[in-house]
Order: structure tokens, then sequence, then C-alpha cells
């Protein structure tokens, strides 16, 4: 399992013309599944990003969680984390995880999102989406469980 997190200004999803999900401050969470994960490593991700201290305090120091900010999660499927494009131009997938079982991972992972407490919303798995971002910083974590 493998997440990209930027901290943003605010996010949004649209789909076919239409915004379909969006944000304010927070993170805008990239989720990509292996073909092997197990659905305990969800709940551990879950954590870990509630955890993670990425705002900045009243001295100007990233040491504030996404709860005390008061922030929200966009989450996105992103198959594509697992490219390998080592060699020749045009990348593998077959690390990644088949689309049904992603599919369940991804619900898995949203859910487990929101019984943290967290605000979340999402894109919508296997559309094509266009994504707008403010990214803040530039913040961005790569975590992989």
């Amino acid at each position: 399992m493998r997440t990209v997190i930027q901290r943003v200004n605010h996010a949004s999803v649209t789909i076919d013309g239409l915004v379909t999900a969006k944000i304010g401050q927070g993170y805008l969470v990239y989720v990509g599944f292996h073909r092997d994960d197990q659905e305990d490593m969800i709940l551990k991700m879950a954590q870990k990003i509630k955890k993670l201290r990425l705002f900045d305090d009243e001295q100007g120091r990233i040491n504030l969680d996404i709860l005390t900010i008061k922030g929200s999660i966009l989450v996105v499927s992103q198959f594509t984390l697992y490219a390998d494009a080592r060699n020749g131009n045009r990348p593998s997938f077959v690390e990644a995880m088949p689309p049904g079982l992603a599919q369940s991972f991804y619900e898995l992972f949203v859910k487990a999102l929101i019984d943290q407490g967290l605000d979340v919303q999402s894109g919508v798995f296997q559309a094509h989406m266009f994504i707008h971002s403010e990214n803040d910083g530039p913040v961005t974590i790569l975590l992989e469980m």
C-alpha cells in the first residue's frame, strides 16, 4: 500500500465537468494498492495519516496534525503509484492490485479514515478525474505499508 500525501489549501475532484468532491485545508491523499497487500495495512495507514504532524504551529514549525487544525482529507485512487518504468518507455502495472479487489480496499481505506474521526471526501474509483489542488509549502510525503 502506497500513499502520496500533499498538504493543501484546497483540493477538488471534477468528473464530466461536475465537481464531485472538494475540501479546504487538509490533505490530498493519492492511494494505490500492491497486488500482495493485506487488509490489516489499511487501518495502520489510516492511523498513521491521522497522527502525521504536517501543519505549522504558532512558531511556523511543522508540528500539528490534521485534527488539530480541523482539516479535511480528499482521497483519490491511484493505481499508477505502482507503475514500473525501469525497462522501456511504457510503464508496467503488474504490481498493482487487480481493479475489483482494489476497489474494495479503496472503500475500506476511506471508511478507515472516517472511522478515525476524520472529515473525508473521495474521488470515484476508476473514473477519469480532474484533480485541482493548491499544494501548501509544498509539503508532499510518500508513505508505504
